[in-house]
């Protein structure tokens, strides 16, 4: 099993290789050579065993091999619950169990362990460069903090997260640091990518990514569609459709991946908020990344999404991939009312961008359509406590481990959204670790 670059400019590299460097070093995306095939449908099994069976084909050749299964039981130790919603067929996939209260705890505590792994003692430490909207950096934080070998540096759009995000992210200390720059996500972005192209900068500093641009996020995540999916299909003997809350694509690229895999995922659906990079492509515009807008749904604000790439290199053209996959945006005030009305409509207090998800299955709902459908719970809504709690006129709790990261003190540094700066940080934090 060969992984290639999104841009195929690169040769067909291992997959340890490919966990280990993030970005390929044409600027790509690594994807697999090719998908393999689950037996369908999976037999019920724990979130873990699921994730072992999912990602055992990729680990064929890996010096991770026999290791998979420990991996893959401590990055999956909570479950995944599917739950009912107040309408007949309409469910809600809660992904928000782990550590930092969001779905990117799974991929993030899976590529920790298998990067751990793969290091060698004598090896030197890598820095993990990480931009987030949000979540992304926090789970990364939690995944790799106190890690023997390894560095973290968290790019964060200042003023651009949630109070209790931006806690999240610089909570840490030790072996992680948090910058927030001035600039928005795509800025923090093209910085993390930038540093991970230079080629000379590597050549002094090991770095490796964690963002969803990773393989290592990329694959994990296929795990729970997969183990979900093939649940609900034994008790009911129909696919389950999904409707994913996106920003940058990667947790919808996996369930495209787990869909090809052969679990019996049905129809894809995705909802934005106001950056309708997305919804304007599959409603038939040309592709073009825009300016990034600040909304309430955070996490997602992404103007040029990367895992675009990925869901282009596995379609033949435009025309496939629209008809493959639906998008849909949904405004701020409409996630507000949409917030306001979930705890009578649905029977949750959903996050801001869980929200849209929603929202998008009452659009379906109102057209007709009577198929089941889950919508993917990115985020605990106490994380959004400023925005959700006055909509919904009580206290939202968070739970335990997200109780006691906010109870510790935090601090982010200040950053300009220019690389000669980052560069310099980085290289300052080599200097200071080796001593």
């Amino acid at each position: 099993m060969n992984f290639l670059s999104t841009r195929g400019q690169t040769a067909p590299t291992a997959l340890d290789a490919a966990l280990a460097a993030g970005l390929a070093p044409d600027g790509g995306l690594y994807v697999p050579e090719t998908i393999p095939t689950l037996d369908r449908p999976l037999p019920a099994r724990a979130l873990h065993e699921t994730a072992h069976a999912v990602l055992a084909p990729y680990f064929v050749d890996s010096a991770l091999r026999d290791r998979l299964g420990a991996i893959c039981a401590q990055a999956f130790s909570f479950d995944a619950p599917l739950r009912p919603l107040a309408q007949p067929d309409s469910w809600l996939l809660e992904l928000f169990h782990g550590p930092t209260a969001a779905f990117k705890d799974y991929a993030a505590r899976f590529l920790g362990g298998a990067l751990s792994a793969l290091r060698t003692p004598d090896a030197p430490d890598t820095t993990i460069v990480v931009a987030t909207s949000g979540d992304t950096g926090a789970a990364v934080a939690a995944a790799f903090h106190r890690r023997p070998g390894f560095r973290v540096l968290i790019l964060y759009p200042d003023g651009r997260v949630s109070p209790r995000q931006a806690h999240g992210l610089g909570c840490w200390g030790d072996n992680v640091q948090a910058l927030r720059v001035d600039g928005d996500f795509d800025a923090c972005q093209r910085l993390a990518k930038q540093a991970l192209s230079d080629e000379a900068l590597r050549a002094q500093l090991p770095l490796s990514s964690a963002n969803s641009i990773s393989l290592g996020r990329l694959l994990p995540q296929a795990a729970y569609y997969a183990h979900t999916a093939a649940r609900y299909y034994a008790d009911h003997g129909e696919p389950l459709n999904f409707i994913v809350p996106t920003g940058n694509l990667g947790n919808a690229c996996a369930a495209l991946v787990a869909k090809r895999m052969g679990a019996p995922v049905g129809e894809l659906r995705l909802s934005t908020n106001a950056n309708d990079t997305l919804p304007r492509y599959f409603a038939g515009a040309d592709y073009s990344a825009q300016p990034t807008r600040a909304t309430l749904a955070n996490a997602m604000d992404v103007g040029a999404p990367s895992n675009f790439e990925r869901l282009r290199h596995w379609h033949r053209d435009d025309a496939e991939l629209r008809a493959a996959i639906h998008a849909d945006g949904v405004d701020d005030a409409t996630i507000e009312q949409t917030i306001r009305a979930a705890p009578q409509r649905h029977g949750v207090v959903p996050c801001p961008h869980t929200a849209t998800g929603l929202r998008v299955l009452e659009t379906l709902r109102a057209q007709g359509d009577e198929r089941p459908w889950a919508v993917v719970a990115t985020a605990h809504p106490s994380k959004f406590d400023s925005i959700v709690e006055p909509l919904v006129g009580h206290a939202v709790p968070p739970p335990p481990a997200l109780a006691e990261s906010l109870a510790r003190p935090a601090s982010a540094e200040p950053m300009a959204a220019d690389y000669a700066a980052l560069r310099e940080r980085l290289l300052a934090g080599a200097t200071v670790a080796a001593l």
